[in-house]
């Protein structure tokens, strides 16, 4: 029977002794430079504080190595993350279908749905599509295309043209770029 040995998370950073290179850019506690000096300097530096050596930037020449905390200053960079990804907005396509037979209100009330659901930052998919006997009559599909897409140019912006699939007609509209809101 064979034991797998627990997985040892890997750090971002190296840290003390890990560092290989034989001199850094030293920034201490307080954000300031001390220049650049050799690792064992940096090392005993960072004991004599009580604190870390972290190398920040490992690419650099000589690498960037800072003294801190590593615990609060991984704890930090949580932090900023869960900040950062509280701050994301998600978009979510919704979708609105059409039929040909549908009635002048009908309409309105969808698109006042549409203007909706575009105000709050999401995609809206729609779909103009032909049932039943309607499919008979193919050209009812162009005119009501048509006619959404004049009615949208005035509420949002149409992000892909009228894509046509046999009984259907799909439409990708987004919120509209520029107006008061938009930096010139």
């Amino acid at each position: 029977m064979k034991f797998k040995r627990p997985r040892v998370k890997q750090r971002p950073h190296s840290i003390n002794r890990e560092i290989r290179a034989s001199e850094v850019r030293l920034i201490d506690e307080n954000k300031e430079q001390v220049g650049i000096v050799p690792i064992a300097r940096a090392l005993s530096i960072a004991v004599e504080k009580e604190l870390d050596l972290v190398e920040i930037s490992p690419n650099a020449k000589p690498p960037v190595c800072r003294i801190l905390n590593y615990g609060k200053f991984l704890y930090s960079l949580q932090k900023k993350e869960h900040e950062a990804q509280k701050l994301q907005r998600k978009v979510h396509l919704k979708e609105i279908k059409f039929t040909p037979a549908i009635g002048d209100h009908d309409i309105e009330v969808k698109m006042k749905k549409i203007k909706q659901f575009v105000e709050e930052g999401n995609k809206v998919k729609v779909t103009i599509w032909l049932k039943g006997r309607q499919k008979r009559k193919p050209e009812m599909l162009g005119l009501m295309t048509d006619k959404i897409v004049k009615i949208l140019k005035d509420i949002a912006e149409i992000e892909s043209p009228p894509k046509r699939e046999r009984w259907n007609c799909y439409i990708l509209v987004g919120k509209k770029k520029g107006g008061k809101d938009a930096k010139t």
